[in-house]
């Protein structure tokens, strides 16, 4: 008997197949005592499984490239964290194996990141997979991970690990649901890179039985257990014809009388720009250089290596246009050697552009080098500043490139709800919005958006964080500048419209998403996009507002 479970969609696509859990977690090891004359090997064992695993992490990065090599080089940042090590060796000197004592040194670690704030508590699941691969290690037991099988399915998690997202084969793994997670939760990203479909978000998914038959919708976030043969017919016609609509869609992203949206991609570095390529992007939208940064947690990369990395990424949209953020540092990016570690709460202390505020040197050398990088290239280079709060952060940023001799305009991020409402106040100062929305969402609702539990605080149609976009838009063109969307939120379709509709005038995504929002645009008039997003932000729940919109689209 067909039944309907409903989560949150997160990679657009249908997926029909079996169901396969995840293996079988890693228990805890038993807490033996050890001989004093014992410590130094069990050191040895595990300084050898941290490296094993390290390298194995960063490995699995190499071979996925893209966005899911700069999450995994994090993580491996996390094995090898001096802290942690530290830690284990004072475990094992008192007495635990060296399994046990990597166990409890986590756990300790973990209970930090779970009361730092929400981004720090962001990286517990990532904390979590480490912490299980190294034990696995230690133990001789299989690595918690994707079941192997020679017949394609549908993976079924309580989370998905980085490690495990990242190598998913799309050819085996049709379509993954979890009951955790959120739409901007490290999975849900790497779903959409990949181009799986994917819902996250659904309590008691992990209760499907094995080999169960579901179909998995992830532009809905509809789950059907057992669907009839009419179900499954329904939902493979209209993958059929989004897939259709992709293939006509071609060229500038625009609504179907013509209004210009330009369609730009988000990239890490120069890895991902060939994807961008492909898939048409007219530029970039964000360009995250804290991965750069994050190669070497313990300096600074040089001028050279800096301007090496921009230039690639610039020399790769003649004519286009590409927007830097400078380093993201703090919070759920930690630099040993420029943030603090002692903060009570990370996500709302000194992180983004307050770090570089107070590490002057490192802001000048990265725009210096970003001034060089463009020198003699035909690209519009636009800077931005991550975490502006008000005008006085956006003054000291805009005195700073221009002291850099950076010729490009200089913008800032709408991240916190402040600058929303200041947003006419900062653009006296910058040239530029780019509103992200992901950190927008969670500052406005006091939701982490790891936290599955409040994933609908995270969902971007809440009418509340349709407000402060249509706030920031509208200040925008009060004074003739421009407010883009660099946040998940730009790579669903249906909300593009939506964000079009809302004076936005410009949209950067992953780049597996600008196809599908190409077409949905080319669908739908300027004046459809304007009745949608006041239909949506009438509403009173992001459901609402996205069945208003949907109801507006679709003419009914």
């Amino acid at each position: 008997m067909e039944t309907t479970l409903r989560g949150v969609g997160v990679s657009h696509g249908v997926a029909i197949g079996e169901v396969r859990h995840m293996g079988t977690a890693v228990l805890e090891p038993p807490a033996k005592q050890i001989a004093a004359d014992e410590a130094e090997r069990e050191q040895g064992r595990a300084r050898q499984a941290v490296e094993a695993v390290s390298a194995d992490l960063i490995a699995r990065g190499q071979l996925a490239g893209g966005e899911a090599q700069h999450v995994l080089e994090a993580q491996a940042m996390i094995a090898t964290d001096p802290e942690l090590m530290s830690d284990v060796d004072r475990r094992i000197v008192v007495g635990s194996t060296a399994e046990r004592a990597v166990y409890d040194a986590f756990a300790s670690y973990r209970d930090l990141l779970a009361g730092a704030g929400e981004y720090m508590a962001g990286r517990v699941a990532d904390l979590d997979d480490v912490r299980n691969r190294i034990v696995a290690r230690l133990l001789g037991v299989p690595m918690p991970g994707v079941p192997d099988s020679d017949e394609p399915y549908v993976l079924i998690a309580r989370d998905l690990a980085p490690a495990d997202t990242a190598l998913l084969d799309p050819a085996l793994v049709l379509g993954f649901v979890t009951e955790e997670g959120g739409p901007t939760s490290h999975s849900a990203i790497l779903a959409r890179a990949l181009g799986v479909p994917a819902i996250v978000a659904l309590p008691g998914a992990c209760e499907i039985a094995e080999g169960t038959v579901i179909a998995v919708d992830g532009s809905t976030g509809d789950l059907f257990v057992e669907p009839t043969a009419e179900k499954r017919a329904e939902l493979e016609t209209a993958a059929a014809e989004r897939k259709a609509a992709l293939a006509a869609s071609s060229g500038p992203g625009a609504t179907s009388d013509g209004h210009k949206v330009p369609l730009l991609a988000n990239v890490g570095g120069p890895a991902d720009v060939p994807a961008a390529v492909e898939a048409g992007a007219e530029g970039v939208g964000l360009f995250r250089t804290e991965f750069l940064f994050l190669d070497d947690s313990k300096k600074a990369p040089s001028e050279e290596k800096q301007i090496e990395s921009y230039r690639k990424v610039l020399e790769a949209f003649p004519e286009g246009r590409v927007v830097v953020r400078v380093l993201d540092a703090g919070a759920d990016k930690p630099l040993d050697f420029l943030t603090p570690a002692d903060e009570p709460n990370p996500a709302l202390g000194v992180r983004g552009l307050r770090t570089l505020l107070d590490h002057p040197e490192v802001l000048r050398t990265q725009l210096t080098a970003l001034a060089k990088a463009a020198e003699g290239l035909p690209v519009y280079l636009e800077v931005m500043a991550p975490m502006v709060a008000d005008r006085q952060d956006a003054k000291a940023f805009a005195d700073a490139c221009r002291e850099a001799g950076l010729v490009a305009k200089f913008g800032a991020m709408v991240e916190i709800p402040s600058a929303a409402l200041r947003a006419r106040s900062i653009l006296q100062e910058v040239e530029f919005l780019s509103l992200g929305t992901n950190d927008l969402a969670q500052y406005a609702f006091a939701a982490d958006r790891q936290v599955g539990a409040v994933s609908r605080l995270q969902d971007p149609w809440q009418p509340a964080l349709l407000d402060l976009i249509a706030m920031s838009a509208e200040a925008a063109k009060a004074e003739g500048k421009s407010c883009g969307v660099c946040g998940e939120a730009a790579s669903d379709p249906l909300l593009a419209c939506v964000l079009t509709g809302l004076g936005v005038t410009s949209l950067s995504m992953g780049a597996a998403s600008i196809p599908y929002v190409r077409a949905t645009l080319a669908k739908h008039t300027l004046a459809q996009c304007e009745r949608a997003a006041a239909a949506a932000r009438a509403a009173d729940s992001a459901e609402e507002a996205r069945v208003a919109a949907q109801a507006v689209l679709s003419g009914e």
